[in-house]
């Protein structure tokens, strides 16, 4: 039932109205809806988060007024830059605090903005802080055991694919020996493998590598479709997730940015996507059991 919850915070004088409303419009906040009549105005922001607190006893050392950020440095920047450009110099140092670490495992900032509002800016140092909750896959490859098909077509490209996706894996903690490399003639045949190692039940992942270029062959997308719908295909069908590293692109150069040049190297990242997918999967089969 309860949708959100408003503060209203009444200003001095219509220059410090006018200032504040330009300040939390150059931080970003969205804008909410205003209003005006014969005995005052009222302008409207709104944040995608809000919290209301009570308290009873001694009230903490904070403004009233927090304003819970990502990038606390670069806001704070952004007040300093602002203030500047409306105030005095020696003004900007008497309004605007350091960011300081907090007893609540945070950074915090306050700027004073006038004389009856103080706004405190702050950061969690917990990385997972107001995160939902969620089921994520790790990067560790390390007892798993991964199948690459990759297509000898265009081995100048594939070559480096395979390069990239076996980097990959190495550096997640996946030994050699469980890792199994499969070469097809081309990117047509990609499918029949994978869905075969797949059923075998044996890896965690299969990894699909291959490249098919435009200007090669007329039926380039006809192609294109059958790869791709095999092998998610096989995918559903099986349960075993494979990651698509077939590169479908115009010209030799393209594929050679995409293979490692420019673009990143997208085996690589194939490989990085079987290895969270991987980890998904055994958590999921956790929580199930």
């Amino acid at each position: 039932m309860i949708k959100g919850l408003t503060t209203v915070a009444q200003v001095a004088s219509e220059e410090a109205f006018t200032q504040l409303a330009d300040l939390f419009r150059a931080l970003g906040f969205e804008q909410g809806k205003g209003w005006i009549d014969a005995t005052g105005k009222g302008e409207s922001f709104l944040a995608p988060l809000g919290n209301l607190e009570f308290v009873t006893g001694r009230m903490p050392s904070v403004p009233s007024l927090l304003v819970e950020v990502t990038q606390l440095d670069t806001v704070h920047a952004a007040v300093e830059a602002w203030l500047i450009a409306h105030r005095r110099t020696e003004d900007v140092a008497a309004s605007l605090s350091v960011s300081t670490l907090t007893h609540w495992n945070s950074r915090l900032f306050t700027v004073n903005l006038t004389p009856e509002l103080t706004l405190g800016f702050w950061e969690s140092e917990n990385p997972l802080h107001n995160r939902p909750i969620a089921v994520e896959g790790d990067l560790s490859a390390a007892g798993k055991r991964f199948a690459i098909v990759v297509a000898r077509w265009n081995a100048v490209i594939t070559d480096r694919l395979l390069q990239g996706s076996l980097d990959a894996l190495h550096r997640s903690g996946c030994p050699r020996q469980d890792i199994e490399i499969i070469r097809v003639p081309g990117a047509w045949e990609i499918p029949s493998a994978a869905r075969t190692l797949a059923e075998s039940k044996r890896f965690a992942a299969i990894i699909t590598l291959g490249v098919l270029l435009r200007g090669e062959t007329a039926h380039y997308e006809a192609i294109y479709n059958e790869v791709a719908r095999g092998i998610g295909q096989s995918q559903q069908e099986t349960g075993v997730p494979h990651a698509f590293g077939v590169l479908t692109c115009e010209t030799l150069e393209q594929a050679l940015d995409r293979a490692g040049l420019k673009a990143g190297n997208k085996g690589f990242e194939a490989a990085i996507a079987a290895i969270e997918m991987a980890s998904i999967q055994q958590k999921l089969a956790e929580v199930k059991a």
